[in-house]
């Protein structure tokens, strides 16, 4: 059964994390679940936005990709450990550039 939301006194994987359905935005750090601010306010949304332009013309040559938040970006300790059940810190950046395009999935 999918968990409505995380307790923040518990350790969880992203495993766990793709079961939450509060719709709120949350992040893991070594397993420890932070719910997210509110949605930015108009001078954030509008300084990433001119960051993302600067940021996209200087990758047009470049084998690089950009995404925006939210996009999840899981950090895997070793190859081993590349299963949901094993990924304990995922974040949402506002902005990501990817230059090893292999560690892209859907």
């Amino acid at each position: 059964m999918p968990q409505l939301k995380p307790n923040e006194n518990e350790r969880y994987s992203y495993a766990d994390y793709l079961t939450w359905n509060d719709n709120k935005r949350w992040e893991l750090i070594d397993g420890q679940a932070f719910c997210m601010s509110p949605s930015p306010m108009r001078q954030h949304q509008h300084i990433s936005k001119l960051l993302g332009r600067q940021i996209d013309a200087y990758l047009s040559d470049r084998s690089c990709e950009m995404y925006y938040a939210p996009f999840d970006v899981r950090f895997i300790e070793t190859e081993d450990n590349v299963a949901d059940d094993y990924i304990d810190t995922v974040v949402q950046p506002d902005i990501v550039v990817i230059c090893d395009l292999k560690k892209l999935d859907d």
